[in-house]
C-alpha cells in the first residue's frame, strides 16, 4: 500500500514536472531577451533530464509486469523526445539525433500501442526532418516511411479499437477537468506531416511523380479535416498543378487550379463578410490579393503551356515519342486517382478545355482566357511596384500572340498577332533603365530580335510566293525588319561585352551559349536579307555577315560542348564561312570596275 501511495506522490510530481516544462517551451520561451534566447529550454532541459531519472527509477521498481509499466515507459519515451526536441531546438543536433533514436528504439516493439504511437511518429517524422537537412535524402525517406507504415498498421489494425493517447493525458493522475484536444486529430495531423515531407524528400530524390502524389494527398487530408490556411492551400495547389502541366497532364493541373481557385473564392467571401479596416484584416486582403494574382498567373501558365504542347505535337512526325518527358499511359491512368472529390469543381474547369489544340479557333479560346488572368495579376504585379514580375507577365503575353499566331493560317493576321508583341515588349523596355534591369533588358532584346525576325520571314515568304516585282514599299518594309531584328539582337550581344576590353567572353555560361550563338547565327542570316543597290553597302552587310558566322564558328572550335547546342546551325555557319569570301571578293571586284569607270 505504501509503495502505491510513493507512486502516486511520484506521478504527482512528474504531472507538476511536465505541465511546467510545458509552460516553459510553449509560453515563457517566447519572451526569452534576445541575450539569452534559449534560456527557457535549458531550464526546460534541466526538468526534463530530473523527470528521466526519476521515470528510469520508477521503472526498475515496478518491473515490466506491473500494469502500468506501459505507461511509465511511454512517459519515459514522452521526456527522451522533449530532450531531443530540445537539443535541436537549441543546436545540439547530434545531441538531439541521440536523443531521439534512443526514443525510438527504446519504443520501437510497442510502436503499435495506444499510449506510444503518436510518440513513434513524432520522433521519426522529427529525424526524417533531421536527416532531410544534413542533404541525407535516403536516410530521411527511411524514417519517414517508417513512419508512415506504423500509422497504416495502427488505423488498420482491427483489434485496437483504442484511440491514441496524449502526451497530456499520459502525465494526468486523474481524469482531466477540461476536455482535451481530440487526440485521433492529433494523429491524424502527425500523419498528414509525415506525408507533407515524404513529398519533398521525394521531390529531392527526383522521383518528381510520387512527389506530387504525396503532395495533392496532403492538401487532400488538410482539406478533408478543414485543418488549413485557405490562401497556403490555394497556393500549393496551383504550385502543384505547373508539375502536372509540365509532364502533359493537363487534366490534373486544371483540377489543381480549379480547386486553388474555389478554395480562394471561399476565403474571398469569408472576408468580405468581415467589417472594419484594421491592420489585421487589411493584411488578410492584402495576402489575399497578391496570392489570388500569383493564382491568375498559374491559370495563365497552363493556357500558354497547353497551346505551346499543341504545337509541338502537331509538328512532330512521331505523335508516340514525342517527349520521354511524358508521363506513360500507366502514370497518367495512376494521377486520375488523385482527385478533390469533396469539391464541385466542374463550373471552373469548364472554362477552359484540357484537350490539345488543333485549330485556330479553340486555340483563341485558350489565349483569351490565359489574357484575362494576366490582365488580372497585372492589377496587383505593377510596373512600378513590381517591375520584374510585371516584365515577365508581358513576356507570358508576347509568347500568348506567338503561340495563337502558330494556329492563324491568315499571314497578314500572324504579322499583326506578332506586332502586338512587339508593342507590348518595346513599351515595357522604354520604362526599364539597363543598368538595374540589364538581366530583365537583355531577355526582352533577345525576345524583340526574334518577333522582327518572325514578321520578316512571313513578309519573304509572301514575296517569294508571287510573280509580281517586290513594290519599293514592300522592300522598305523588309529591310526595317532587318534593321531591327538586328539592331535589338545587337544591343543584347552588346550587353555581353566586357566593358574595358568591348570583347566577348572567351567561355559563355551554360544558360548563355545558345541564345548567343543563336543571336549571332540570326544576325549572319539577316544582313543578307537586307536589299539595296548600293554595292558599297552589300559589301559591308555581307562582311557583316561572315563576321556573325565565322563568331559561331570559332567559338565552336574552342568549346566543344557548345557544338551540340547549335548542331544544326553549326552546319550551315560552316558553309557560309567557305562560301562568304568567294562573294565578297567578286563582290570588291565588281566595286573596284564601278570605280575606275
Amino acid at each position: 500500500m505504501s509503495t502505491h501511495c510513493t507512486q502516486k506522490e511520484v506521478l504527482v510530481d512528474l504531472q507538476e514536472k511536465y505541465d511546467k516544462v510545458r509552460k516553459l517551451l510553449d509560453e515563457d520561451s517566447k519572451r526569452d531577451p534576445v541575450t539569452e534566447p534559449y534560456r527557457s529550454k535549458y531550464v526546460a532541459s534541466g526538468i526534463l533530464t530530473d523527470m528521466k531519472s526519476i521515470l528510469v527509477k520508477l521503472l526498475d521498481d515496478v518491473g515490466s509486469e506491473d500494469s502500468n509499466y506501459l505507461k511509465y515507459k511511454a512517459m519515459l519515451g514522452v521526456v527522451s523526445l522533449n530532450l531531443g526536441l530540445n537539443s535541436i531546438d537549441t543546436e545540439e543536433l547530434s545531441t538531439g539525433e541521440e536523443q531521439l533514436t534512443n526514443c525510438v528504439d527504446s519504443l520501437s516493439e510497442y510502436a503499435l500501442k495506444p499510449e506510444i504511437i503518436l510518440i513513434m511518429m513524432t520522433a521519426l517524422n522529427q529525424l526524417g526532418i533531421l536527416w532531410s537537412e544534413r542533404a541525407d535524402s535516403e536516410k530521411s525517406k527511411e524514417y519517414l516511411e517508417r513512419a508512415e507504415k506504423l500509422y497504416e498498421e495502427f488505423t488498420k489494425d482491427p483489434s485496437s479499437s483504442a484511440s491514441a493517447i496524449s502526451f497530456h493525458d499520459l502525465f494526468r493522475t486523474s481524469s482531466p477537468e477540461m476536455p482535451q484536444p481530440d487526440t485521433e486529430n492529433m494523429l491524424e495531423k502527425l500523419f498528414t506531416l509525415t506525408l507533407y515531407y515524404l513529398a519533398q524528400i521525394y521531390g529531392n530524390l527526383n522521383d518528381h511523380l510520387k512527389s506530387a502524389a504525396y503532395c495533392h494527398t496532403t492538401l487532400r487530408r488538410q482539406l478533408e479535416s478543414k485543418d488549413f490556411d485557405p490562401v497556403d492551400w490555394a497556393l500549393n495547389s496551383a504550385t502543384l498543378s505547373q508539375y502536372f502541366m509540365e509532364k502533359n497532364a493537363f487534366s490534373q493541373a486544371r483540377h489543381q487550379l480549379a480547386a486553388a481557385s474555389y478554395i480562394l473564392d471561399q476565403y474571398e467571401a469569408d472576408l468580405n463578410l468581415q467589417e472594419g479596416s484594421d491592420e489585421t484584416l487589411e493584411a488578410k486582403r492584402e495576402r489575399f490579393r497578391h496570392r489570388s494574382a500569383d493564382v491568375a498567373r498559374c491559370w495563365a501558365k497552363y493556357g500558354l503551356m497547353l497551346l505551346s504542347n499543341s504545337k509541338e505535337r502537331l509538328m512532330s512526325e512521331v505523335h508516340e515519342n514525342d517527349d520521354s518527358e511524358n508521363l506513360s499511359v500507366q502514370e497518367v491512368g495512376d494521377l486520375g486517382n488523385l482527385c478533390f472529390s469533396s469539391l464541385e469543381l466542374s463550373s471552373y474547369e469548364d472554362q477552359i478545355t484540357d484537350k490539345y489544340i488543333l485549330i485556330y479557333d479553340d486555340a483563341r479560346k485558350v489565349f483569351l482566357d490565359a489574357q484575362k488572368w494576366l490582365t488580372r495579376a497585372k492589377k496587383y504585379y505593377t510596373l512600378d511596384g513590381h517591375a520584374s514580375d510585371y516584365v515577365q507577365i508581358v513576356q507570358d503575353l508576347s509568347q500568348l500572340y506567338k503561340y495563337l499566331a502558330f494556329f492563324e493560317e491568315d499571314e497578314e493576321r500572324q504579322s499583326r498577332m506578332h506586332k502586338r508583341r512587339i508593342d507590348h515588349l518595346e513599351s515595357v523596355l522604354k520604362e526599364l533603365n539597363p543598368q538595374y534591369y540589364l538581366l530583365v533588358c537583355r531577355q526582352l532584346w533577345y525576345e524583340l530580335g526574334e518577333t522582327y525576325s518572325d514578321i520578316l520571314d512571313i513578309k519573304l515568304q509572301r514575296l517569294q510566293t508571287t510573280d509580281e516585282r517586290p513594290t519599293p514599299h514592300a522592300l522598305r518594309k523588309v529591310n526595317h525588319l532587318a534593321e531591327q531584328s538586328i539592331t535589338n539582337f545587337n544591343k543584347f550581344l552588346e550587353s555581353l561585352r566586357d566593358a574595358s576590353t568591348n570583347s566577348m567572353p572567351n567561355k559563355l555560361s551554360e544558360d548563355l551559349i545558345r541564345p548567343v550563338l543563336i543571336a549571332y547565327f540570326r544576325v549572319g542570316r539577316l544582313y543578307s536579307k537586307i536589299v539595296t543597290p548600293d554595292k558599297a553597302v552589300q559589301l559591308q552587310h555581307l562582311s557583316q555577315s561572315l563576321d556573325s558566322y565565322k563568331f559561331l564558328v570559332d567559338y565552336c572550335k574552342n568549346d566543344k560542348e557548345a557544338k551540340k547546342h547549335v548542331s544544326v546551325e553549326l552546319v550551315v555557319c560552316e558553309e557560309m564561312v567557305k562560301l562568304l569570301p568567294l562573294k565578297l571578293e567578286r563582290l570588291q571586284r565588281e566595286l573596284g570596275e564601278l570605280e575606275e569607270q
